[in-house]
């Protein structure tokens, strides 16, 4: 927490330092650029005076948007800061000049601010629009013919709040049923915000609709929001949390495993451990499993433990393309898509919401994942 607060001041002191400060343009001009510069962090604080005791969660949904563009907007100009300078020093060593491209233009600047913030604006609305469909085929080695063609939806990093409210839910619900699917899997945060915030804005999840039935499994910040609380109430909704246990499905006279994982959050907010032994005890041998679990990282051990595909969440795909590498660190090399793990199929959705601390999405969109199952095929 730390850090994430300490991250932004770092980031402005850049940008006024290495954007404002060079520019050769008056001083009232200066300073108006210095506090378009210094509006980031002003507005937070404002919003945090004017809705204070509220968590992030709960601040109105402009606002939400609004933090996020002016965040976003500020780290953008940093990094076109650091190319501009990595240019300029290139250009110099290679004893070059361009007459507009220097440290204190203000046509570069005013260019440099612009891009900055359009791109911004841009992804904040990618970050909130209802997400699209993305269909994917994966191939288990172990899946018995009668299961070729399983049809699941894998919804996560849902993040109920003011931004990703009811109307945005049922959205997301209405275009969930229409691929009729067979399982549909909630793979974590779902929520963010207690039950007595939230309760409005996931009603419309009552409404999802699968053949075999509707489940998930808790992520950080299903805990962080309650998560006990939370179970009965998407228990009378018609979800199913699976919380370090399975169910079995028969199919054709076929068996089918869907496992549920608790979440590694439990270090900070209590709750059970994830415990995949306890998860697939009793599980019929030879079946194929698939196991719910919000982050990917510990692919490898379910791997070994026999999981046939794993569905997970959490990372947001990255959110934006720079950022891919440091969540990909962070999460054992997983960040986004279909992988292969020691046999394991793996696959980390981008999630259909986010997190309401950096609602920014630019390269990395939001999806409903449409998975299909399929069994190898025979060469002939």
């Amino acid at each position: 927490m730390i850090i994430w607060r300490l991250f932004p001041l770092a980031i402005v002191l850049f940008a006024l330092l290495r954007f404002v400060v060079p520019l050769k343009i008056g001083k009232w001009w200066k300073v108006a650029m210095g506090g378009l510069v210094l509006a980031m962090p002003l507005q937070r604080l404002l919003i945090s005076f004017f809705y204070r005791g509220l968590a992030p969660s709960e601040t109105p949904a402009w606002a939400i948007l609004l933090q996020g563009i002016f965040l976003s907007a500020v780290v953008l100009l940093a990094a076109l800061v650091i190319l501009r300078d990595i240019a300029l020093v290139v250009l110099w060593a290679c004893r070059k000049k361009i007459a507009w491209f220097h440290a204190s233009s203000a046509r570069l600047a005013l260019g440099m601010f612009g891009a900055a913030l359009l791109l911004s604006c841009y992804g904040a609305w990618q970050a909130a629009r209802v997400p699209s469909i993305r269909h994917v085929e994966i191939t288990i080695p172990n899946l018995p013919p009668e299961l070729d063609g399983l049809a699941i939806v894998q919804l996560t990093d849902l993040h109920a709040t003011k931004l990703f409210d009811e109307k945005w839910m049922q959205a997301v619900v209405e275009r969930t049923n229409e691929l009729n699917p067979d399982l549909v899997l909630l793979t974590g945060d779902i929520v963010d915000g207690s039950p007595r915030a939230r309760q409005g804005d996931v009603a419309p999840l009552a409404e999802l609709r699968a053949k075999l039935g509707v489940f998930g499994a808790p992520g950080n910040h299903d805990n962080f929001s309650g998560q006990s609380g939370w179970i009965g109430i998407f228990k009378e909704m018609g979800i199913a949390i699976l919380i370090n246990e399975h169910v079995e499905f028969t199919i054709g006279g076929s068996k089918l495993v869907l496992a549920g994982l608790a979440d590694r959050s439990y270090l900070w907010r209590g709750g059970p451990p994830p415990d995949l032994a306890a998860a697939l005890e009793g599980t019929p041998k030879g079946a194929p499993i698939i196991l719910m679990a919000h982050q990917p990282g510990g692919a490898s051990e379910n791997a070994e433990a026999g999981v046939s595909l794993q569905l997970s969440g959490h990372t947001h795909g990255g959110q934006v393309m720079g950022l891919k590498m440091i969540v990909k660190a962070a999460n054992d090399g997983y960040v986004s898509g279909l992988y292969d793990v020691d046999g394991m199929k793996l696959y980390v959705c981008n999630g259909a919401g986010l997190w309401t601390g950096l609602p920014v999405r630019l390269g990395v969109p939001s999806e409903i994942a449409h998975l299909v199952l399929r069994t190898p095929k025979v060469a002939e």
